[in-house]
């Protein structure tokens, strides 16, 4: 485990009498606790005492109690059933992290860069990757609020890295061999090298100040920068070379990065809109909107899109009633008065219900009113304004500022979801005695890049191997600079400490950090020698480096790689 223990009084990025890497699990001027995993060593009649009374193990937020509820609520007989149940929660959580990741969070964040006029350029490398980054960033976010859970971040992080690099990658060569874009790859590989770099320095010095995790995301701020300046120079060099090839001719090229972004949004009511126009009454509009089954993609599709469908639909109809999505492509916005208006009422409902595992909307006023019910006033007052003030066929003018009320709404759906998925991985880790950094690279990595890795796969059958490779670098980049840099950030402020300490008390932390630089060191030497051209040979290297890397991990977590004491 990787334990985080903020420091006050440090100075400089990394002072003090801290030399090299420390393996204990405890802290400076820290007093010896029990440990969570040791429950499964005491007698069946003892363990719901010791998980009520220990302090480890407590969770930091979150709804469900996962600990108390295999050794309090269930027989030790039914503990494969509970196992099996909290499986398939967890995996029900990806599904919920995914769904509202891609169908809510990031058409609302592709609003708001609408809205802001953004480029396509910016907005790729900025709120549309954190839309598509979202489950790893806030899962690591959820993890480094909680020291005993700091080491799934980095598990979940350089997991990731591993996986999108050798798996990921390898798949897309496979799928479709291609030439990569040369500079592009560089670039990318560079600032994920010096970003692994800088991660595995902060583990190695075993502690994170103020200065370094605003540096952190300052690298971030920079590589920005660094997308935005390139694409323009090539942009610029390819105008300049069709101007002097065509001299007579006047230049009719549209610059469609000045173009601001368009929303991915899928509109769940096509189905319903009929050949001849007709108005529609409130009720029907309300219905129609919150219908997330399009009976004709239904007819024409197998038996397992429709099973995982029917997994989806509570959480797409969840979603709809309290996340509005605003869509830019669409005539009207995706305006629908009755649904927006009931969503000024269950939308700031959701935020102090979710904030804080809903800490602060059962807070009572003065003793007398709880929040949610001022929240709830408030929002009717607005919801009856809006419902007098506009119409069903037009779009009030203010309809963009419901982008950013489903933004909100929707990241702190996430944010409730990727707790679950921290507390579920942690309670795993105690009854089988796992470390979180092996849990992290494993159910954590592979549950939040699933989609991704489906995503990059379909572009490359479709004939974009090029661009699904360029996302594989892409997002990790941030998921890490963004992960890690704010949540020590984050952890740092609510401490009100000087700096985050970081202790690693395993080898298997170095094996994952050791194992990303390498393959970003061979892809970095490779590709350049095959000049760019990657196909199913260097797929399948990549495929046999990760499955390598699996087994080494596995091995080192179990024991049977070690380090020799001396």
């Amino acid at each position: 485990m990787l334990m985080v223990e903020t420091v006050s009084g440090a100075r400089g990025p990394f002072t003090g009498a801290h030399i090299g890497p420390q393996f204990s699990a405890l802290g400076v001027n820290q007093t010896p606790t029990e440990d969570c995993r040791d429950v499964c060593g005491l007698n069946i009649s003892d363990r719901c005492d010791f998980v009520r009374t220990t302090p480890d193990c407590r969770s930091q937020g979150g709804y469900l109690n996962y600990l108390e509820g295999i050794f309090c609520h269930f027989p030790p007989n039914l503990l494969p059933l509970v196992i099996t149940l909290y499986a398939f929660w967890l995996l029900y959580l990806f599904l919920i992290l995914g769904v509202t990741a891609a169908k809510f969070f990031c058409p609302n964040l592709s609003a708001i860069s609408t809205a802001l006029k953004l480029s396509h350029n910016v907005a790729g490398v900025t709120f549309l990757a954190f839309g598509n980054g979202a489950p790893d960033i806030f899962s690591a976010l959820v993890a480094f609020s909680d020291p005993r859970t700091a080491s799934l971040a980095f598990g979940a992080l350089f997991g990731a890295g591993v996986l999108v690099t050798t798996a990921v990658a390898g798949g897309i060569a496979i799928l479709r061999p291609f030439t990569a874009a040369s500079r592009p790859f560089l670039r990318d590989v560079v600032f994920y090298m010096v970003a692994v770099f800088l991660a595995f320095t902060a583990l190695y010095f075993g502690r994170v100040t103020l200065a370094w995790a605003l540096a952190y995301l300052g690298l971030y701020v920079f590589y920005v920068v660094t997308v935005v300046l390139c694409t323009w120079i090539y942009q610029w060099q390819r105008r300049a070379s069709l101007v002097y090839s065509m001299p007579g001719t006047p230049e009719m090229l549209s610059d469609s990065e000045e173009d601001p972004v368009s929303s991915n949004s899928y509109d769940y009511s096509e189905e319903y809109r009929p050949l001849l126009f007709y108005q529609e009454t409130t009720v029907q509009i309300l219905a129609r909107a919150l219908n997330p089954l399009d009976y004709r993609k239904w007819r024409s599709k197998s038996v397992y899109w429709r099973a995982l469908k029917v997994f989806k639909l509570p959480v797409e109809f969840l979603m709809l009633l309290t996340v509005p999505v605003v869509d830019p492509d669409k005539e009207d916005g995706n305006w629908k008065r009755p649904l927006n208006c009931l969503h000024l009422v269950i939308s700031p409902l959701v935020l102090v219900l979710t904030l804080q595992s809903g800490a602060y909307g059962v807070y009572d006023i003065g003793g007398l009113v709880p929040v949610w019910a001022i929240v709830v006033i408030a929002g009717t007052a607005m919801a009856a304004v809006t419902f007098f003030a506009t119409s069903n066929s037009e779009p009030p003018r203010l309809h963009w500022l419901f982008a950013f009320l489903g933004f909100l709404t929707s990241a702190l759906w996430i944010n409730a979801a990727a707790t679950e998925v921290v507390n579920i991985l942690r309670s795993l880790g105690v009854v089988f005695r796992l470390s979180n950094t092996v849990l992290g690279l494993t159910l954590l990595a592979w549950g939040n890049s699933i989609g991704d890795a489906f995503s990059d796969f379909t572009l490359a059958r479709q004939g974009y191997p090029r661009m699904a490779f360029s996302a594989c670098f892409g997002g990790i980049i941030l998921n890490l600079l963004v992960g890690v840099g704010l949540g020590c950030l984050l952890q740092i402020s609510r401490s009100h400490a000087a700096e985050v300490k970081l202790e690693p008390d395993g080898l298997l932390v170095w094996v994952l950090a050791g194992t990303l630089g390498l393959s970003l060191v061979c892809s970095l030497v490779s590709v350049p020698l095959q000049c760019f051209r990657l196909n199913k040979v260097y797929g399948f290297c990549l495929l046999l480096f990760y499955v390598n890397f699996l087994v080494v991990a596995l091995l080192t977590e179990f024991g049977v790689i070690h380090l020799r004491s001396a």
